[in-house]
């Protein structure tokens, strides 16, 4: 099994941690993390996929290991975070990449491939959203709300989100065994997301996901005229991005290849082994193997 590497650089003067495996020659895998936690959500995939790929999965700025300055001194924005992204992978010379995003990481994702489509070498979706479809209004309408006005009467709702009894759920919400999820995984993104001035970082996130809204229809042209190979592997059970998410792929992406699977947000902690077939499968076939 392949070793993985924890390194870091700087980009455009932030600290960025990343992990890293596989041979730097093998078809590349970027992996692009979500809300509230870190690559540490690729710790147990990476090593399942570096015997054939050249992996590698940052840290966003404010998140995990990577530098977090206060909100007041970085303008928090996705395209903020997606530049950084994108001079990471200029440092690393990655030139062609296929892209794995859950949550956050998809809005990320999608303007990396808007700014250089011809990079872009396939897509897996694992609860990213790329869709009207696949918001859950019960969970929005606050977000919604408090990007709409910010303000004293529409932060506490959003704040919970910041709790520890709101990360717990995003984890084990959906999931039909929750005893299969380690509690460390929503201990260690609390106590990240709890450091000082990292709340102001993570609302300042929220006000500006309205943002990612119009690059919808631009990433859904993108599907259609670059036919990249997308695959869409999916908790059916997630109650912030719907199952209505993954399928609505399948109406611009040529031949995308959906599951849908008994489990919820964070996938990856109940059901591993069957993202990594599914994963494994769809990247032999769009992107051969190491040394294939």
């Amino acid at each position: 099994m392949s070793a993985v590497h924890h390194r870091t650089t700087v980009v455009d003067g932030h600290r960025i941690h990343y992990r890293e495996a596989g041979h730097a020659d093998a078809p590349a895998i970027v992996l692009l993390h979500g809300f509230p936690t870190s690559s540490f959500m690729f710790r147990e995939l990476i090593p399942l996929l570096a015997d054939d790929y050249h992996v590698i999965a940052p840290d966003h700025l404010g998140f995990g290991h990577s530098d977090a300055p206060r909100a007041a001194e970085f303008d928090y924005t996705f395209d903020a975070l997606a530049d950084i992204t994108s001079g990471l992978l200029d440092q690393l010379g990655l030139e062609r990449y296929a892209l794995y995003v859950q949550d956050y990481g998809a809005p990320i994702g999608w303007r990396l491939a808007l700014t250089h489509p011809e990079r872009i070498s396939a897509l897996v979706t694992q609860n990213g959203n790329g869709y009207e479809d696949g918001f859950v209004e019960s969970f929005w309408t606050d977000v919604w709300a408090y990007g709409a006005a910010p303000g004293p009467d529409t932060e506490p709702a959003v704040r919970t989100a910041l709790g520890i009894d709101a990360i717990r759920w995003q984890y084990v919400h959906g999931v039909p065994d929750p005893s299969l999820v380690s509690p460390d995984t929503w201990e260690h993104d609390f106590a990240l997301v709890s450091r000082e001035g990292n709340d102001e970082v993570q609302l300042a996130l929220f006000r500006d996901y309205r943002n990612n809204r119009p690059l919808y229809p631009l990433l859904h042209e993108f599907l259609r005229t670059s036919e990249v190979p997308v695959l869409a592997v999916w908790g059916r059970n997630d109650e912030i991005f719907g199952p209505a998410g993954a399928r609505a792929f399948a109406r611009d992406a040529k031949d995308a290849e959906v599951h849908l699977i008994d489990g919820g947000h964070f996938l990856l902690e109940s059901h591993l082994d069957v993202v990594a077939g599914y994963l494994r499968g769809f990247l032999g076939r769009v992107l051969g193997h190491a040394g294939s």
